[in-house]
């Protein structure tokens, strides 16, 4: 019934940028929390930022500074702005939503940070 899509990845220079978008398709649902995840390969998925319903942000500890989430919870979607890109950042990563006993996933867009 509800998909997430993501978009906006790509391939990126050392130090370039990129925008994630992730919106949802079907029935809209107030979601609890949505969040972007990453992996990279042979490594296992990791929470890179999380936005509340409450206003509340966390980010992995490698990103801050760098990364920004924003999202509007009514309307489902969060989008991830990713400045100062590092090979290290390279991954697919993922948007997710948690709604009650619900928690929803995207396909995954792919973002590779080389030269």
């Amino acid at each position: 019934q509800v998909r997430l899509v993501e978009s906006g990845g790509g391939l990126v220079q050392p130090g370039g940028s990129l925008r994630l978008s992730c919106a949802a398709s079907g029935r809209m649902f107030s979601p609890f929390s949505m969040a972007w995840y990453r992996q990279a390969p042979g490594n296992e998925r990791e929470l890179v930022a999380r936005i509340f319903n409450d206003g509340r942000i966390t980010y992995l500890d490698s990103v801050k500074g760098r990364f920004t989430i924003s999202g509007d919870m009514a309307a489902m979607t969060v989008a991830l702005q990713m400045n100062s890109l590092k090979p290290e950042d390279t991954g697919v990563y993922y948007c997710n939503s948690v709604r009650g006993g619900a928690v929803y996933w995207g396909q995954g867009t792919q973002v590779t940070v080389s030269s």
